[in-house]
């Protein structure tokens, strides 16, 4: 994915200080965005894993669905969004495919391009792990903003 100037500005001010001085309380504020992070990680996998999914799956589908809404997403553009070979991707689309999560059509304006979509079966698998993701989101926000607003306010 491309960053916007936006994401690029926000990356910005979350460097540390030009002297590159680090404080006992930034290695504390990293270890526990790292443990955040990693926590999050690890309900997700075993949330997939409860609805019959592989992680990679459950983020194949995510991929897909949320690719942007003006057009279907190619097997390339879901390597891409899940930082994978595309030669991996398409061994993933072909197991999810087979678990009736996608179909695959030819891309209208290039026969090359393979487009997927989620069926209605990955559309409900989808919807009830994100609603699930969404709560977990909110609840570890406060944490996620405490420990952010410290790297903006260390990075002045």
């Amino acid at each position: 994915m491309v960053q916007s100037k936006r994401e690029a500005g926000r990356a910005a001010s979350v460097r540390p200080s030009k002297s590159g001085a680090m404080r006992e309380s930034d290695y504390a504020a990293l270890a526990q965005f790292r443990y955040q992070l990693r926590t999050f990680l690890a309900f997700s996998e075993a949330a997939a894993q409860r609805a019959g999914l592989t992680p990679q799956q459950h983020q194949a589908l995510l991929a897909i669905k949320g690719f942007g809404g003006r057009e279907a997403a190619s097997v390339g553009d879901v390597a891409r969004f899940l930082l994978i070979r595309h030669h991996t991707a398409v061994e993933l689309m072909n197991r999810m495919v087979k678990l009736k999560l996608i179909v695959r059509e030819a891309d209208p304006q290039d026969a090359r391009r393979v487009l997927v979509k989620l069926t209605a079966k990955g559309e409900q698998k989808l919807r009830s792990l994100s609603r699930i993701h969404l709560d977990e989101l909110g609840a570890a926000t406060p944490a996620l903003s405490k420990i952010l607003r410290s790297f903006r306010t260390k990075a002045r």
